[in-house]
């Protein structure tokens, strides 16, 4: 009878740590499955010698890490390039960067295009990335060395934009038997171009070069696996090369205070009061660059007044180079622009416009066109196979730039009689200067006055338009660091597969 009540006593016991460990196990099992989720793949090895990750990045990372809860600094960061750039990777690290610097005040934009390859995405460039004019441009692109460093040395000559470029992850590699020779050439050249020609680009423009091709071999490698695992098709990558991609990115977005800083004239900022003075009832700045912000004063609590702006003794308005062309609107079946560049012959004036297709063939091969601008009105018909310069000269479309055909070619949809493709004219300045609201006194609050003027000396005058205080506490110069650089690093004549342009 004993023995049966210490079995009994036995067994209540077991059952009691069963039902323990259940409930823990229970408890427990949402926690792994989280750290699961956000550790799904292995991560890459450490870099060796990276002591310099970031170095060529340094102005942007500090804006990033010295903002405070009540000092939130503006950070504008552009993605740029193709369908690569499009991909969730650039996400990542995005939200990597606003979960590291909660502070700033961020402002992260990705006007990437798939299918453009440099010799092609040169010409949209014109509308997306000069005008955005950020701190930072992460960059990748498939394509001809020559139009790849033609963008960069762009960036170089009309931004003050720091540069981080990455190179080729790897898609195929050799077996060593029965290689299709035009596969190892395609593949010898991504390796050429991704360790010698771009850092040989970086260094020469200063940028922050970021070499994923070698560590991408070296996980492959480690991981026992093959390239295609980490790809959706033959070119683009899956979860696992999103998360690859972003792991070996991120390492280079660091602060390091103790570095090498960037030269502090590029952007230089002039304190009211102290660097700059009201003298005899106006602001006169004499400086060097190609744009220049009026920052708020956010202590500021008086009757707020506005002020007329002068350039050079002239009207921001008066300068031409300061109205920007914006991306024209999409085609049907492809997020492609339909009209890739837009140019103008005379000066522009602020307005919207748009092409309306009024006679066009099944494949958009061969159309007629009008243009109507909200401003000037119509101004002028076309055919798609001549250069067409409208009635005012403020459109000009060249006949390789418009993208319908390309478009029906991609998504087999025909672009219907009426279609209507739509941009816009916008400043890069104002006139008179206007206190902004200040909702948010952690914020900073910029006003351009003047963007893509030419990069030399020139002269601001602030002029009260009445009686009061113009609330400015600070006066921000631009600089780019190339004026008139000749651009030519040696390039290799690339070896583009046809999904590489996807």
């Amino acid at each position: 009878m004993a023995k049966k009540q210490g079995n009994s006593r036995k067994s209540k016991i077991y059952r009691y740590f069963w039902l323990l460990f259940l409930c823990l196990s229970l408890l427990l099992v949402p926690g792994i499955q989280k750290i699961a989720a956000s550790m799904p793949f292995p991560p890459p090895a450490p870099i060796e010698n990276n002591d310099t990750f970031g170095a060529r990045i340094q102005r942007t990372m500090g804006l990033l890490a010295t903002s405070t809860p009540t000092e939130r600094r503006q950070v504008r960061i552009l993605f740029y390039g193709q369908s690569i750039t499009l991909q969730e990777w650039s996400q990542d690290v995005a939200k990597d960067l606003k979960q590291r610097f909660p502070n700033a005040d961020l402002i992260v934009e990705n006007r990437a295009l798939g299918g453009f390859s440099a010799p092609i995405l040169i010409r949209p460039s014109e509308h997306d990335l000069y005008p955005f004019y950020p701190d930072l441009l992460i960059f990748h692109v498939y394509g001809g060395g020559e139009d790849y460093e033609a963008i960069i040395a762009n960036v170089r000559r009309r931004t003050t934009s720091e540069i981080l470029l990455h190179s080729d992850h790897i898609d195929w590699m050799p077996t060593g038997n029965s290689d299709d020779p035009e596969q190892v050439k395609r593949y010898e050249w991504h390796n050429t171009h991704s360790t010698q020609w771009l850092p040989e680009l970086a260094d020469k423009y200063g940028c922050e070069i970021a070499e994923i091709r070698e560590p991408w071999r070296r996980y492959l490698k480690d991981n026992r696996l093959q390239p295609q695992q980490l790809l959706s098709d033959n070119i683009h990558l899956n979860n696992w090369g999103n998360f690859l991609l972003a792991a070996l990115i991120k390492p280079h977005l660091r602060y390091k205070p103790n570095s090498p800083q960037p030269p502090q004239d590029l952007v230089k900022t002039y304190t009211v009061g102290s660097d700059v003075k009201w003298q005899d009832g106006k602001l006169v700045l004499e400086f060097e660059g190609n744009k220049i912000d009026a920052i708020a004063d956010k202590t500021f609590n008086g009757k707020a007044i506005s002020a007329r702006i002068a350039i050079d003794g002239k009207k921001p308005s008066e300068f031409p180079e300061l109205y920007s062309i914006t991306r024209p609107s999409v085609t049907l079946g492809v997020g492609w622009p339909a009209i890739i560049q837009i140019s103008s012959q005379k000066p522009l004036i602020v307005e919207d416009w748009k092409a309306v297709i009024t006679e066009i063939n099944s494949d958009a091969s061969k159309f007629k066109f009008d243009v109507v601008g909200s401003k000037t009105g119509y101004d002028g018909s076309g055919t798609n196979d001549k250069l067409f310069v409208s009635n005012s000269g403020r459109v000009v479309i060249e006949p390789r730039n418009w993208w319908l055909q390309k478009a029906y070619e991609y998504s087999k949809k025909p672009t219907p009689k009426g279609f209507e493709i739509f941009w816009q004219v916008r400043p890069m300045f104002v006139d008179s200067y206007l206190p902004p609201k200040i909702a948010d006194s952690s914020r900073e609050y910029p006003t351009t006055l003047a963007e893509n003027l030419s990069n030399s000396k020139h002269t601001l005058e602030i002029i009260p338009e009445t009686d009061g205080k113009v609330p400015i506490q600070a006066i921000r110069v631009y600089r780019p660091p190339f004026s008139n650089l000749t651009s030519k690093v040696e390039s290799f004549q690339p070896q583009i597969s046809a999904d590489e342009h996807g």
